[in-house]
């Protein structure tokens, strides 16, 4: 496999992991955050809220998850 192809893959890994769905909407906080501040609305602070509601929406949907 070429460096390149290995690289690629521990991105996949690093960035989605297990969880697609919470990488994905992490992404589409990014994105509204970035329409938020492109408008002229003062949004520094949605990026962190959002990323600790999906945190632990994630934690909470995985704990009850019975294994």
């Amino acid at each position: 496999m070429s460096y390149l192809g290995r690289f690629g893959r521990f991105a996949w890994e690093f960035v989605v992991g297990d969880d697609p769905a919470l990488a994905l909407a992490a992404g589409a906080a990014l994105g509204v955050t970035a329409v938020l501040v492109h408008v002229g609305v003062d949004a520094w602070w949605f990026l962190p809220v959002a990323i600790v509601v999906l945190l632990a929406s994630a934690v909470l949907r995985d704990a009850g998850r019975s294994d």
